[in-house]
């Protein structure tokens, strides 16, 4: 059934700020994105013909550094289109937006500018320095087919930008260090994805993140994570208890002394009895294996690669785990390892595979974080069509009922 929707803009309900050193840049910036935003608007608040679909969102929470980014730019790339920044006048939006999908980061949701941390001594990790009933507002305005005026927050000024304009797509993720915090937003959510980084693992990326692409010295860093350290295991960490799959990144086990950032151990965790969510599985459902597939069909290099697949609980709750220790030597090797794995969600045979060769420049691209993140993607396209279908299949029931109501006889 096709409907016109009109798309009224939720508004920021507090304003944009910055400290008082970043203030001049910040007023020439809000006089630019002003007149370009009204003519934007006028364009985006429009009616708009189109499927009878609301949007679906989906929550992925991890710590700053932990490759959300990353896993960002693979689902939007199984979900279709290229996922870029919104057209208009901030180039330091967080945002990405796509044909079907856009991407919230939380950060824009923080209720203090970097100077006002500072003052405060709060981290961004604490629930203070964050507007959750503004989260909760604009997250569940965009889910009921409202667009909203999201703030922005500059991770170069440290500043509380002007608002953007956004509209509701099909499939919306809101991703940073909260989406799982607030009980309201949780309640909000189609699916959730919880990044789970071991302490040195993380360590180690953020060293490597930190000191390359931002300059920052190896004493400052670990001095970033010593002062985070406390707030992340109050407020981020408890997170994974609520999160439908969890993506565990961990050392090696085939070779101890080996380097967290050479050989990884990454393990997905996937709840039993989530709707339109089936775990994935290898060889045999609900059996126990152990599996070394480097051979005469796989090029492994030592230490090798071992699977592993079978039950388990998580937070008492039953779970399947698929965990992949090592990495490969050719990626287009994996459609091996593919024609083992069940309940996969794609479209056509090798599809996996064809996606992890689309992006072999992405890091983890040759271990099991981009394995397990381009699985997860399918999953979240197969929710998402099965909800939508879920949906058209009770509005056309809606329809035959309304009809035979009536053509029934007084």
């Amino acid at each position: 059934m096709m409907v016109c929707s009109l798309y009224p803009a939720l508004r920021v309900t507090t304003p944009w700020s910055c400290s008082e050193s970043h203030l001049g840049s910040c007023r020439k910036q809000l006089m630019f994105c002003v007149s370009r935003r009204k003519a934007r608007r006028r364009a985006w608040t429009g009616v708009s013909c189109s499927a009878e679909t609301r949007t679906v969102v989906i929550g992925l929470a991890a710590d700053s550094g932990c490759g959300k980014s990353t896993f960002m730019r693979r689902l939007t790339s199984v979900l279709g289109g290229v996922a870029e920044p919104p057209r208009g006048c901030n180039a330091y939006s967080n945002t990405l937006v796509g044909d079907a999908t856009t991407v919230i980061c939380l950060d824009d949701y923080h209720a203090l500018d970097r100077e006002g941390r500072k003052e405060k001594g709060v981290t961004a990790l604490d629930p203070k320095a964050n507007n959750f009933d503004l989260m909760y507002e604009q997250v569940r305005a965009l889910k009921s087919g409202v667009a909203v005026e999201k703030p922005v927050y500059n991770h170069v000024t440290g500043c509380l930008d002007p608002p953007e304009l956004i509209r509701p797509p099909n499939i919306l993720f809101i991703e940073g260090l909260h989406p799982l915090f607030d009980p309201r937003i949780r309640s909000l959510l189609d699916f959730s994805i919880y990044l789970d980084i071991s302490n040195e693992v993380k360590f180690a990326w953020k060293i490597q993140r930190d000191m390359a692409e931002r300059g920052e010295s190896l004493e400052s860093i670990k001095a970033s994570i010593k002062a985070r350290k406390s707030d992340f295991d109050m407020y981020i960490d408890p997170q994974k208890q609520y999160a439908d799959a969890i993506i565990e990144v961990l050392p090696t086990r085939l070779i101890p002394e080996k380097s967290a950032t050479e050989v990884l151990r990454v393990r997905l965790v996937m709840r039993e009895g989530v709707k339109h969510f089936t775990p994935v599985y290898l060889f045999d459902e609900g059996s126990t294996i152990s599996w070394t597939p480097c051979g005469g069909k796989l090029s492994c290099s030592y230490p090798g690669i071992r699977f592993f697949y079978g039950p388990d609980t998580y937070f008492s709750d039953e779970a399947s785990v698929l965990e992949m220790d090592g990495q490969f030597d050719r990626l287009d090797e994996l459609i091996y390892v593919e024609s083992h794995l069940s309940n996969l969600s794609t479209k056509y045979y090798g599809e996996v595979t064809q996606q992890m060769l689309k992006h072999a420049d992405f890091p983890g691209s040759n271990d099991g974080t981009g394995l397990f993140q381009t699985i997860i993607g399918l999953k979240i396209r197969q929710l998402y069509e099965q909800i939508i279908a879920g949906e058209s299949s009770h509005g056309w029931k809606r329809e035959q009922l309304r009809r035979c109501l009536r053509l029934s006889p007084v």
